[in-house]
């Protein structure tokens, strides 16, 4: 007998009529017509070349080659559905797992000093291992395992992604404390008539700023553009320049840099910072685990959906 001619399904039905042995119970078991029982029985005997389940007063007697395969075909079955519902266990608490997270450089200064003393409680042997958000690989990273989760404002993401908002963040403006500006009335005028540091943050949402300036027609004055955050801090506490920043990175650096925040005098959208997963690792538990922590630990807002749902 070939067996790739044999549907799974048909074998389920045969499953439940040698335990019901009556085919209106069986129906009502598997939620299929009476009809549908008997064609796929029907089906079966044209198969296996052998009649299974004969009619008597006291419902269905089965074939004797239908109990040789009631045992092996029960044990196939629940085989089959335990390894579809089985999940592998994760205790983060003796888990030697490595877990890559993208983040912008800007992400890394906000989320790791929190996240790795998060870590150091919950799962003293998880490891850690961070990437840049920048670059068309990021997807495919993700799709392919190679990156577990995403963080940041990241719009390239869209099919076949999930996406949890952490919080939203307003932008403001980070000056050296005894910057000349601080001894005048901070308005929009003052703040566009400063030199300015541009970050350009590529591959992440923080180019709305510009968007947003270029929009209401105003402009700054660029007097130094960098790729990223990472000088940016020591870059205003020894010269007059300004940037505009998130203000979580402000939050960060203000303090150990002797620097100062003033609030950005222009409006602008609010960006949403989120966590993001490709949907082959949505339902694996140590990612689960790991997308909790960082809601919990990160998140005023905690909800969960696919970036594209019609994907």
């Amino acid at each position: 007998m070939d067996i790739s001619r044999i549907d799974l399904n048909l074998l389920r039905v045969l499953h439940r009529l040698l335990q019901d042995r009556h085919v209106s119970q069986a129906a009502l078991a598997l939620g299929l017509s009476q009809p549908a029982v008997s064609n796929a029985l029907r089906r079966l005997r044209q198969l296996l070349g052998d009649e299974l389940l004969v009619r008597t007063g006291a419902g269905m007697r089965p074939t004797p080659y239908a109990e040789r395969l009631a045992q092996p075909i029960a044990q196939a079955l629940s085989l089959i559905d335990g390894a579809l519902r089985a999940e592998p266990a994760f205790d983060p608490a003796l888990s030697e797992r490595r877990f890559t997270i993208a983040m912008s450089d800007v992400g890394e200064i906000y989320f790791l000093p929190v996240l790795m003393r998060a870590l150091a409680q919950a799962a003293p042997r998880v490891t850690l291992r961070t990437v840049s958000t920048a670059g068309s690989a990021l997807g495919q990273g993700m799709a392919t395992g190679q990156i577990d989760l995403a963080l940041g404002s990241l719009p390239t993401l869209q099919a076949g992604f999930y996406q949890q908002g952490l919080f939203h963040q307003t932008y403001v403006c980070l000056m050296r404390r005894a910057h000349p500006a601080t001894l005048n009335a901070w308005s929009r005028a003052a703040f566009l008539a400063l030199d300015h540091v541009h970050v350009e943050a590529p591959g992440t949402g923080h180019g709305q700023l510009d968007t947003e300036l270029a929009r209401k027609g105003l402009q700054r004055r660029i007097r130094l553009a960098v790729p990223n955050y990472v000088a940016l801090g020591h870059v205003l506490s020894s010269t007059d320049l300004v940037a505009t920043v998130p203000e979580r990175f402000a939050e960060r650096v203000v303090a150990p840099l002797d620097l100062l925040v003033r609030p950005l005098p222009v409006r602008i959208a609010r960006t949403g910072i989120h966590q993001f997963w490709h949907a082959s690792t949505h339902r694996d538990r140590a990612h689960r685990w790991l997308r909790a922590l960082i809601a919990a630990t990160f998140g005023d807002n905690a909800a969960t959906a696919p970036v594209n749902p019609a994907a």
